[in-house]
């Protein structure tokens, strides 16, 4: 691995290290981790957690606007702004303990930037990849975001189960070195900057016309934007709420998460150049089916008290945990089915916003009714509806057609 990483071109070498250092930054401030902390510092309900989706998913709606503003910036300069949001919002958070109402705002800054952030790696990386075996890099790019997301697991459970860390004190060490650790991407993308031999700079343009040719990337979107939220937000919660698990609990299972995925991501990617994305698409839409009742059938024992909240059961709720966190990394087939069917190069980074911005349109409004249905109904019927509209993912992978097949087979 190490002679590997030698033999890489400069700009290679120091986009790896971006991504190193952006997993660890992110995962020390990630959606679980911050689910801890609105419990223990705000102690928000159910019902709270989902509206404070709004001002933490927002971004994701604007960022495509915001990208477009910028298009006169390359890339790798918007990338250096996106940063600097990230870093701004999650050090407010660590310095103190604000009214809620301030807390949302510093939320809605630091999420700015990570979600800016999340479109432009991908084009820069593709940009730096070429385009020779897409899916082997992408899997290679994925691999180490999920390996060094692992340490970031680790640091949270060593810094919460031996009181480094805290989300009572005055001062969120965690999240101060989070911010430390997002100025080190911020450095490293100016020297990045330095090494690339041309300008990355994709076509920023706003593109609110929908091409036919890309309408079941949208759908894919789409739907993940449904499942991911009721997982990131309502899936913690179960752990935490109900099962009255804290931080350290969920980065052991981050842990576990990120080392079989240190493994699985990799392969996945060889996976998908040797069967062929249509293939990868059936397993992605079975795997969400998969989590999703399963989840809802134990949130269903857990409410009614017809399941323990100790032993077995737990167990399994620990291992469904740990496979969805494996499962939203399948996002590198989405990117790499519409890279497959893109009818113009520079539609790629404008393309992606767009899918994002659609993603948190239905993640801000499935946060919300997650929410009332959680108050109202019961957790278990969020992991049922949301189990029963994946089969439209079944559907998409049955319809889909993989047009540039000497890119990806």
């Amino acid at each position: 691995m190490i002679n590997k990483f030698k033999n890489l071109s400069p700009s290679l070498k120091i986009y790896f290290m971006i991504l190193a250092f952006s997993a660890l930054g992110v995962g020390l401030s990630s959606s679980v981790v911050l689910s801890n902390y609105f419990k223990e510092a705000y102690n928000v309900t159910a019902y709270q957690r989902g509206l404070i989706e709004f001002p933490r998913e927002l971004p994701g709606v604007i960022t495509i606007l915001i990208i477009a503003a910028l298009y006169f910036f390359s890339d790798i300069r918007i990338a250096l702004v996106a940063q600097a949001f990230g870093i701004i919002g999650i050090t407010a958070l660590g310095l103190s303990t604000p009214q809620f109402s301030v807390m949302l705002i510093f939320i809605f800054i630091n999420s700015l930037g990570m979600h800016m952030s999340m479109p432009l790696r991908d084009s820069i990386g593709l940009d730096i990849a070429g385009s020779e075996n897409l899916g082997k890099v992408m899997g290679e790019y994925k691999g180490v975001f999920t390996a060094f997301s692992m340490v970031a697991s680790m640091i949270v459970f060593i810094g919460f189960k031996f009181n480094y860390f805290s989300f009572t004190s005055k001062i969120k060490w965690i999240f101060i070195l989070s911010a430390f650790i997002l100025a080190i991407v911020f450095v490293l993308y100016i020297i990045l900057e330095k090494k690339v031999d041309h300008k990355i700079k994709s076509n920023k343009k706003i593109k609110f016309i929908f091409r036919k040719e890309y309408k079941y990337f949208y759908i894919l979107t789409t739907m993940f934007g449904v499942q991911k939220q009721i997982m990131i937000v309502y899936g913690p919660w179960i752990l935490i709420e109900i099962l009255g698990k804290r931080a350290d609990t969920l980065a052991v299972l981050g842990i576990i998460g990120s080392f079989v995925g240190i493994f699985f991501i990799p392969r996945l990617g060889r996976w998908i150049d040797k069967y062929g994305i249509k293939r990868i698409l059936y397993f992605d839409a079975l795997s969400f089916i998969f989590v999703f009742f399963i989840y809802g059938f134990l949130a269903t024992g857990f409410v009614t008290g017809k399941v323990q909240l100790i032993g077995i059961p737990v167990l399994i709720a620990y291992l469904i945990f740990i496979f969805d966190r494996m499962s939203n990394q399948m996002g590198m087939v989405r990117t790499l089915y519409l890279k497959s069917i893109i009818v113009e190069e520079s539609d790629l980074t404008s393309t992606l916003s767009l899918g994002l911005s659609l993603d948190h349109i239905v993640s801000i409004l499935f946060a919300y009714i997650g929410g009332l249905v959680w108050v109202n109904f019961g957790p278990q019927y969020i992991f049922f509806a949301v189990g029963t509209m994946s089969f439209i993912n079944l559907y998409v992978a049955n319809k889909v057609e993989i047009i540039k097949s000497n890119i990806v087979k």
